[in-house]
């Protein structure tokens, strides 16, 4: 069943190229992946996956770092930023099992990001939230209540929509973000859930670093957020994903 929902979203004819220039490469990338040395380059994609999401929201743990927990080695380090990688690789590990239009899922996958971190890890936040710069308010989130009912009616556009899977991949990340439906680790979630989606186009997206590639351009990532929610079209931030997705290695 279809959902009667439909974010607010423009397809530009740069978006409508991007689509065809990632197409084109994703069988390149797959290929890569598949020579001898594809499972040690999955590990070290998915090692700069959690590094470049976690150091997005502060997380100062070096790749290296990150690959010596990875490997069940001892760290010294701050606790909480150990906790969020060791949190992050657990998430990661589950990826393959989630789906990405079951709203469950997503509190499933919310639970293991953030346990031990925050007092309702998978659930949904029951107070009001805001994205800050400094003290300057860049964005309230809309109030808690409505937060079921809006994931509800993303996640019927994201099943039932027609439009091309990296676009609805994109387009979610925006209201995702927008909604923030977390009291804290939308950021990092926003971006596992825009790579689980991805992966209904083709698996290799389970082992691309997108998260690192936004990590480079994290002021750039903001603005696309920025100007996107002043034209109340998620448009801009499309291009901006797409891009960053095909420059993804």
């Amino acid at each position: 069943m279809k959902s009667n929902y439909r974010p607010p979203f423009t397809i530009s004819n740069k978006a409508i190229n991007l689509i065809a220039d990632i197409s084109a490469q994703i069988e390149r990338y797959a290929i890569r992946m598949e020579q001898e040395d594809g499972l040690r380059l999955r590990k070290i994609n998915r090692i700069k996956t959690i590094q470049g999401s976690l150091a997005i929201e502060g997380n100062t743990l070096s790749e290296s770092m990150i690959t010596e927990i990875f490997e069940g080695k001892h760290v010294i380090a701050p606790l909480r930023e150990i906790q969020e990688v060791k949190n992050a690789i657990k998430t990661y590990d589950a990826f393959a099992a989630l789906n990405p239009y079951l709203v469950k899922d997503l509190l499933k996958a919310h639970g293991l990001m953030m346990e031990a971190l925050i007092d309702d890890a998978g659930h949904f936040r029951r107070g009001g939230v805001g994205v800050f710069a400094g003290t300057r308010a860049v964005h309230i989130a809309p109030p808690a209540k409505r937060v079921p009912l809006l994931m509800d009616d993303l996640f019927g556009w994201l099943k039932g929509s027609d439009d091309h899977l990296l676009i609805k991949s994109c387009v979610f990340h925006y209201e995702f973000e927008f909604i923030h439906p977390f009291s804290d680790g939308n950021g990092r979630m926003g971006r596992l859930w825009q790579s689980l989606v991805l992966s209904q186009l083709h698996p290799i997206f389970e082992h691309l670093p997108v998260e690192n590639i936004v990590f480079q351009y994290q002021q750039q990532y903001y603005d696309a957020i920025n100007r996107s929610s002043g034209a109340a079209d998620s448009g801009l931030f499309v291009e901006f994903m797409l891009e960053k997705i095909l420059a993804t290695k």
